[in-house]
This record gives C-alpha cells, sequence and structure tokens, in this order.
C-alpha cells in the first residue's frame, strides 16, 4: 500500500516514513501542503496522513481543495491540534480519522489499516481467497496449512493482488505500490518480487500478460 505523508518536522515525518516502511507500506513524504494535489493526481495513493500546521498552507485548506476536486483518498489528520472543536471541524471538512500527537506508532497503523479495510470494504484484517487467508496485520498468509512470510516489498504486492484477483495490474503500477518515489529501482526488481512470490505461493499462481503486467489467478486458490 502507497501512502502520501504531508508533515514539515522533519525528524517526526522521518520517524513516521521508517516506521511504516517497517510495516510495509511504501510512503512518499512532503514537506509543504502546495504539492499535496499534484502529487495525489500523479499517484494512487491509498491514503493521506495530513499534517494541519503546515508552513505555507493550512491542512485543512488542502483536504478541502481535496474533496472540492472529488478527490476521495482516506484522509488521516495528524496534528497537535487537540480541542475538540478541531476534530470536528476536521471530521466535518471530509477527513476520515483524526489523530493527536504525540502518539503511538502502532496505534497509528492499527488506524490507517482501519481506513485501508473501510476504503475497500472489508470489515476485518484477513482477505479471504479460497483456501487462502492473508492477514494485513500479521503480514502472512495462510494456505495449505502453511504459514507463508513476505518481505516487506513482497508484501506490498501480494496484498494489492489479492485485494484485487484476477484483475491485471501495469507494471508501473505494482512499481509505485512497492517502492516509494525516492527510492532507486532497478531495471528488473519487479520481475525478482513476482519471481519470489510464485516461488513461495506456486507458479501459477500470478499470471504473466505479455506487454501488459500481472494478475493474480483466483481459481488457483480455490
Amino acid at each position: 500500500m502507497r501512502v502520501l505523508l504531508v508533515e514539515d518536522d522533519v525528524l517526526l515525518g522521518e520517524g513516521i516514513q521508517i516506521a511504516l516502511t517497517h510495516f510495509s507500506y511504501s510512503v512518499d513524504w512532503l514537506t509543504q501542503g502546495k504539492d499535496v494535489l499534484s502529487a495525489l493526481m500523479q499517484t494512487d495513493y491509498g491514503l493521506v496522513i495530513l499534517d494541519l500546521g503546515l508552513p505555507d498552507i493550512d491542512g485543512l485548506q488542502i483536504l478541502q481543495s481535496m474533496r472540492d476536486n472529488k478527490i476521495q483518498t482516506p484522509v488521516l489528520i495528524l496534528t497537535a491540534r487537540d480541542q475538540l472543536d478541531d476534530k470536528l471541524t476536521g471530521l466535518n471538512a471530509g477527513a476520515d480519522d483524526y489523530m493527536i500527537k504525540p502518539f503511538d506508532v502502532r496505534e497509528l497503523e492499527a488506524r490507517i489499516r482501519n481506513l485501508i479495510r473501510r476504503s475497500v470494504g472489508r470489515r476485518t484484517d484477513c482477505i479471504q481467497l479460497g483456501q487462502a487467508q492473508l492477514d494485513t496485520s500479521q503480514r502472512k498468509l495462510f494456505f495449505k496449512d502453511q504459514a507463508i512470510e513476505f518481505s516487506r516489498r513482497e508484501f506490498s504486492l501480494i496484498q494489492a493482488l489479492f485485494d484485487r484477483p484476477n484483475q491485471v495490474f501495469t507494471r508501473e503500477s505494482l512499481e509505485s505500490i512497492a517502492y516509494n518515489w525516492d527510492e532507486e529501482l532497478e531495471s528488473n526488481a519487479l520481475e525478482v518480487h513476482i519471481h519470489r512470490l510464485r516461488k513461495k505461493l506456486g507458479g501459477a499462481s500470478i499470471k504473466t500478460i505479455r506487454g501488459v503486467g500481472y494478475v493474480l489467478v483466483e481459481e488457483y486458490f480455490t
């Protein structure tokens, strides 16, 4: 899952990016509010984490602009504004959740998972596909009496594929899921990840659509 973090505090931003990367998220980080809309129009993000006290534009203005432009990406406000009126204002402006600094990163990650579940219509952290169950909280796949573990990028890819079985993902879309925009990407990196996923799941689990991309074969898991 790719996340857009909007936070001007450098130490806090670095800490959040490192922590969420550990939880298998790809995190793009902005320190200026003016860049948010263009980033959202260029990249398909699963979530925005938005500070309100930005140096150039108030976060509430950014949120309002998103909703005015029909950008429905879930937004988690992360702010030091701790008054009830501030929280109500943020939620009424279109935020999906509101969290106050300081915070525990485990709670932040739990709230992110909750918002992602809601955005795709799931009630639990588990994605059931035939006989396979992907637990997004443990980041493991239970299949054929085995618990299969993944690297960070492998898990980002397998979660996206499990969320949309039988849908063809382009190479570019999968690369954007697995990598931040500031990470160096080798030309064959995606093929290496897909090869490793096939070794763990079975060769027929992911099909190559020549010249287009890859698709998770739902029938394989039934």
